[in-house]
């Protein structure tokens, strides 16, 4: 389907056409290197386990940083209060890339340009390693956001060459990929950070990140792209999505409102889990990234609800959790065995509600999917930067009372708009899904 084709179907199609078209979409192929459908080559196990590698290590460039936010300032003179802004500058370059970047994949050879993306990555992490000031490792920072939005390249890459019957699979192992490189990253981090310092994190994965650029190029099948146009025409197309798709503005703003909130929780964690009477070391600080893993595994369920048509409850459940999950953060100066408690319950509810959007979106526009995956995560690196940057801040004045306040109330305003978008959410995105 041309360009031109999608943006006008956008405001023709009334509900019952929709609906016609997703219960088709099912059966509909997309185009493999040839460009015709139906001849797009089973992909092979190694292949689809490179893609889920490729995807976990771009990921984990972004998540570094966390448990490493308090050493990294000391080293180059920057204030506790501003540490957030080295996770919120990466999230502002990783929105940028998702404007920019992801959307070249519709115009150019997809393997020239995740290999390119990714050896521009190599750079950036070299430059953050050998950093000697803040202003070079904020900037090399963003740099690292900017090129990691190939991890997105990767999922649409790997759903493209893969057979109708096979794409779900495929897609699900490279997700996984990209949940374990999240969860790992943080542990990761600390645990080399306390060996050899914060630099040598970057240099490492700087290594690895260029021998997978070279397994990627030798790998990799060459896809000629099947989208004709301007550049300039395939990014308006984004912002035409985002004004004609009520479900793609509401579950946005709902994306950037919990991840806002999940990074107030997680981006200035280390100052007080470092410090007295806690006094933890990095490796201890980034074993935290693995307590979402119970949460994450059970949201996965949250798919299967959306396809019963209780994606809308369980957005409401899910936002009411994180709410309550505050309750037991708040205790961390009491235990921190309530830290754990909170962070299970908070990392449930944020994938059940991430789950749940991506879910409704994907219904509205099946021919479209990559560009409604790039508006969608502009608003969760929205969040991400928004969340990082103002809890450092709060916990800077009013300590960790004052950054479980910020959470919870950006907590409250996602119900409340939650709750206020309801009437207005096309039943596209909300009936159950019957098999066709």
């Amino acid at each position: 389907m041309a360009l031109d084709d999608n943006v006008a179907l956008a405001g023709a199609a009334n509900d019952d056409a929709r609906a016609r078209t997703v219960a088709q979409s099912g059966q509909m192929e997309s185009a493999g290197s040839d460009g015709e459908p139906g001849t797009v080559p089973s992909l092979s196990r190694s292949v689809i386990f490179l893609f889920a590698i490729a995807s976990g290590l771009a990921v984990a460039n972004v998540y570094f940083a966390h448990p490493l936010l308090d050493i990294m300032a000391d080293d180059l003179g920057l204030s506790r209060a501003t540490t957030g802004m080295i996770v919120a500058v990466t999230q502002v370059g990783y929105g940028l890339g998702l404007i920019l970047l992801v959307p070249l994949g519709d115009l150019i050879n997809r393997r020239r340009l995740v290999v390119g993306q990714s050896l521009l990555s190599v750079l950036a992490l070299v430059s953050v390693g050998l950093s000697s000031s803040g202003g070079m490792l904020l900037a090399s920072m963003a740099a690292i956001g900017l090129f990691a939005v190939v991890t997105q390249a990767f999922v649409a890459y790997a759903a493209s060459l893969a057979q109708t019957s096979e794409r779900g699979q495929v897609v699900g192992v490279v997700t996984s990929g990209i949940v374990l490189g999240i969860l790992l990253a943080r542990t990761i981090a600390g645990t080399l950070a306390d060996l050899s310092g914060w630099r040598i994190v970057y240099l490492i994965s700087a290594a690895l990140t260029l021998a997978m650029a070279v397994l990627l190029h030798r790998a990799l099948p060459e896809q000629r792209t099947v989208e004709k146009g301007s550049y300039l025409r395939l990014i308006a197309s984004l912002f035409t999505l985002f004004v004609q798709e009520p479900v793609l503005r509401i579950r946005s703003v709902i994306a950037m409102l919990i991840f806002a909130n999940i990074t107030t929780l997680l981006t200035p964690l280390v100052l007080p889990l470092g410090a007295p009477p806690f006094s933890l070391s990095h490796t201890e600080i980034g074993l935290f990234g693995l307590a979402g893993a119970a949460g994450a595994l059970g949201a996965a369920r949250a798919g299967r609800w959306v396809d019963r048509g209780l994606g809308q409850r369980t957005t409401g459940v899910a936002l009411a959790l994180m709410l309550l999950a505050w309750l037991p953060i708040s205790l961390l100066p009491q235990s921190i065995l309530w830290l754990v408690v909170g962070v299970l319950v908070i990392d449930f509810g944020l994938q059940a509600v991430h789950v749940t959007n991506q879910g409704m979106i994907y219904r509205i526009r099946p021919a479209a999917q990559s560009r409604l995956t790039a508006v969608y995560m502009v608003f969760y690196s929205l969040g991400s930067a928004l969340g990082s940057s103002l809890s450092t801040m709060i916990y800077a004045y009013a300590g960790w009372t004052g950054v479980c306040l910020l959470g919870a109330t950006i907590s409250a305003l996602a119900i409340v708009f939650w709750a206020i978008t309801l009437p207005i959410t096309p039943a596209i995105a909300t009936q159950a899904m019957r098999s066709s």
